[in-house]
């Protein structure tokens, strides 16, 4: 079995790691965009298109599903991709995981790119899902940018300002981008008070995993298997995964080599 991730950098790390712990057989493309990076700022056509051509060269590597990474071409190029892919490649899109944090009440913040927070998307989804929680949109300032090019102090700077913007008392963060998932530790530490509890965070990326193997036709394996490849592309160019990648956990993971069983 082989699962396809696309995104604009590193973001899709957390989805393929949670893909690699939940099926360890499972073949993985990383297909990313370093050219065309970051994809925020862009056209809502130049995402499709970078999205689309990043989509291309995972598909001719033959997947049985393929994971949009990426907030931001889950809501600019999602139905480009279908069109285009389904049903011979399942694809399926990342949403901020604003439902199950809003789930039991109280105070949420939805931490996103400054374009995600402003977006009316992301207000539908807080009308749609919020229920019955106080939900504040937090913009985060560089914070997607820092963890792409794993620059540890403006991780720390970004992180550190988006949380003097989140209110005192949180019990949920959802992490609106792709990126922050890799920094969600750090996030966590950051919006806690003395003496309460961190709050739970909430991404997408066990979700995104979990679905693209139902649209695969598989289930969960035991970690006892093999582990299996993992094939990285850069706008469409054969590249490694290294760099930025393994200044992450789950790039690390990604990286490791086969267990001996």
């Amino acid at each position: 079995m082989k699962i396809a991730l696309i995104d604009s950098g590193v973001g899709l790390l957390a989805a393929a790691a949670a893909v690699r712990r939940l099926r360890p057989d499972a073949h993985l493309v990383l297909s990313s965009d370093p050219d065309g990076a970051p994809w925020g700022p862009r056209t809502e056509a130049e995402i499709r298109e970078r999205a689309l051509l990043c989509a291309r060269a995972a598909a001719a590597h033959g997947p049985d599903a393929l994971i949009v990474a990426c907030n931001t071409a889950s809501v600019h190029a999602l139905p480009a991709l279908r069109a285009q892919l389904e049903p011979d490649i399942p694809v399926i899109g990342t949403v901020p995981a604003i439902k199950p944090a809003a789930a039991g009440g109280g105070r949420v913040a939805v931490w996103a790119t400054p374009a995600t927070t402003g977006s009316a998307y992301q207000r539908r989804l807080i009308e749609e899902f919020g229920g019955g929680a106080d939900i504040t949109a937090v913009p985060c300032h560089g914070l997607a940018e820092a963890v792409e090019h794993g620059d540890e102090s403006a991780i720390d700077r970004a992180v550190s300002a988006a949380a003097e913007l989140t209110p005192e008392g949180v019990n949920a963060v959802v992490l609106g981008c792709t990126h922050y998932e890799l920094v969600g530790e750090r996030i966590r530490g950051a919006v806690r008070l003395d003496g309460r509890p961190a709050p739970d965070t909430h991404g997408s990326a066990r979700a995104v995993a979990a679905q693209a193997l139902r649209r695969a036709g598989a289930l969960p394996k035991s970690p006892a298997h093999p582990v299996g490849t993992v094939t990285v592309l850069h706008s469409g160019r054969p590249a490694g995964l290294g760099g930025t990648a393994q200044v992450y956990a789950e790039g690390r993971l990604l990286a490791a080599p086969s267990p001996v069983v």
